[in-house]
């Protein structure tokens, strides 16, 4: 009997013993250990889709107590912060004046605050021109793409985790034609997972060029959507 794949939702793991240090995330992690210098005590952490800036984030604010708030989900005016902040997505927030409030709030109570965004604040425009000098004023790390050994590290960690067995021919296809983003092997690894349930078949070099071709049309359609 076939085993059906249920459509569980995913929650990311977000513990310290899973993030991946890099050349590409030093100098982030460096500076996430000196908060006491950040410019008027924040820091943005940005980098593409998948490269680890909302993991980081996670593990600073577990080690200092920070409250952590989803930048499209904050709302409102929060009350003044008695610990260090974190906001993920901060450059999606839905309320530009919740976000000011909020830093404004931060300074006042000398408490840090790690950002993350997709593009440096420099790059972001903001309805709000306070806003705007907020984030600005702040210091802007990147997160740099990863490298190979992250790549294959990331991917035989991914495969692991949902007890699937890749041989080194997959493994090599995989590695050679993904995009090179951590978000992308997420979502390969999860696709294989179900089709392979699905089938009740092993994982084949067919099945992941099946799988290739079909993220590679997906991503043709959004892209041609926003053209």
């Amino acid at each position: 009997m076939r085993q059906l794949p249920l459509p569980f939702d995913e929650t990311p793991a977000y513990a310290a013993e899973d993030f991946f240090a890099a050349p590409s995330n030093e100098l982030a992690r460096t500076w996430a250990e000196k908060p006491e210098l950040w410019t008027n005590g924040r820091m943005v952490l940005w980098g593409e889709a998948g490269c680890g800036k909302s993991h980081l984030l996670h593990i600073w604010a577990a080690a200092r107590g920070a409250a952590v708030h989803s930048g499209p989900a904050l709302r409102g005016i929060l009350a003044s912060p008695s610990a260090p902040l974190a906001i993920d997505d901060a450059d999606a927030a839905a309320d530009e004046t919740a976000l000011l409030h909020v830093l404004n709030a931060a300074a006042e109570a000398g408490q840090p605050v790690l950002l993350t965004a997709r593009n440096p604040p420099a790059r972001q425009e903001f309805g709000i021109p306070d806003l705007a000098s907020r984030l600005r004023g702040s210091l802007a790390v990147a997160i740099g793409p990863p490298d190979d050994a992250m790549l294959a590290a990331l991917l035989a960690r991914l495969a692991a985790d949902r007890q699937l067995t890749l041989n080194f021919q997959v493994q090599n296809f995989l590695l050679a034609r993904l995009p090179r983003n951590p978000a992308a092997f997420r979502e390969a690894i999860a696709r294989l997972d179900r089709a392979a349930l699905a089938n009740g078949s092993k994982i084949t070099r067919m099945l992941a060029a099946s799988l290739l071709a079909d993220l590679t049309a997906e991503k043709t359609v959004i892209d041609s959507s926003f053209s």
